[in-house]
């Protein structure tokens, strides 16, 4: 059954690897509340259930404001429990598009392998946004590489998913998907490995359609603020920006910048997708 879409529809970011371990759910969180901080209308999506580090971190922050009084901004949650069967699951993750038909953008976080509703839900993207560790061994998800010729064979698995997602959505309501890759955990230094990662990275992105962006370097403070649902964003609400660590402005930046990337300034992510269509099967 095809279920009539609202006209007022949220920009749509949906967080995937097929890989573990590269930091999705803790970016996806950060982007959400950076958004969040702005006075934005936030929903977030939790589909790896397996894991849950969404739900924990929005359960945290629930529990961070009754603990503390301090409010910080919560976005409205959702978490999707694996489905019986595929149509049950695309049916689930429809009503709840509806459901935030009404708020800017909805951030989603898929599980680090494939499954059907995952595939939907990167169908559904306006922008789709791929965290990998910055080495050889995560750039292996987005294409096979030639140990003699360091050079690209061939797109990976998860690269071909994500272009039937596009043309998906192409098919579907004649919307496109902005693919950014971005590089998590670079060391600061110009090492040899992140040079080549590097190369590699903008000859596939000239092949299969993506841009990449710098993401977050490995900080104990993103960590650290997990327990209260937290992120450095909130930091400089909660306390006097000017007291903040040096580690804690450098996390900021990163942030920023990687928003800047992302498409998502203050000024521009506000803006509805009024009159596009995006139907749902």
């Amino acid at each position: 059954m095809t279920k009539t879409p609202a006209a007022n529809l949220p920009r749509i970011l949906v967080f995937g690897n097929e890989k573990g371990g590269t930091g999705k759910s803790t970016l996806a969180m950060h982007v959400a509340v950076v958004l969040l901080n702005r006075g934005l209308n936030v929903a977030t999506v939790d589909l790896d259930t397996r894991q849950g580090t969404m739900t924990r971190y929005a359960a945290n922050r629930e529990a961070f404001v009754e603990r503390t009084g301090k409010q910080v901004p919560r976005s409205l949650h959702f978490i999707l429990p694996p489905p019986v069967t595929r149509q049950e699951g695309e049916s689930e993750f429809t009503n709840i598009l509806m459901e935030t038909s009404g708020h800017d953008v909805v951030v989603v976080d898929t599980p680090g392998h494939d499954t059907p509703l995952s595939h939907f839900a990167h169908s559904h993207a306006d922008v789709i946004v791929t965290p990998i560790n910055d080495s050889l061994i995560d750039l292996d998800v987005l294409a096979s590489v030639d140990p003699v010729k360091r050079a690209i064979l061939r797109p990976s698995h998860y690269s071909e998913r994500v272009w039937k997602a596009k043309q998906g959505r192409a098919t579907r309501d004649g919307g496109s998907i902005d693919w950014v890759v971005v590089r998590n955990r670079m060391g600061q230094l110009d090492a040899r490995n992140k040079r080549l990662v590097g190369k590699l990275l903008n000859d596939l992105a000239k092949r299969i359609g993506f841009r990449t962006a710098d993401g977050i370097a490995e900080r104990v403070i993103y960590r650290e603020l997990f327990l209260d649902g937290l992120t450095v964003e909130d930091l400089a609400v909660l306390e006097d920006a000017g007291t903040l660590a040096m580690s804690h402005v450098a996390a900021r930046q990163e942030l920023r910048s990687l928003m800047s990337t992302l498409g998502l300034p203050e000024e521009q992510i506000g803006k509805k997708t009024s009159g596009r269509m995006r139907a749902a099967v």
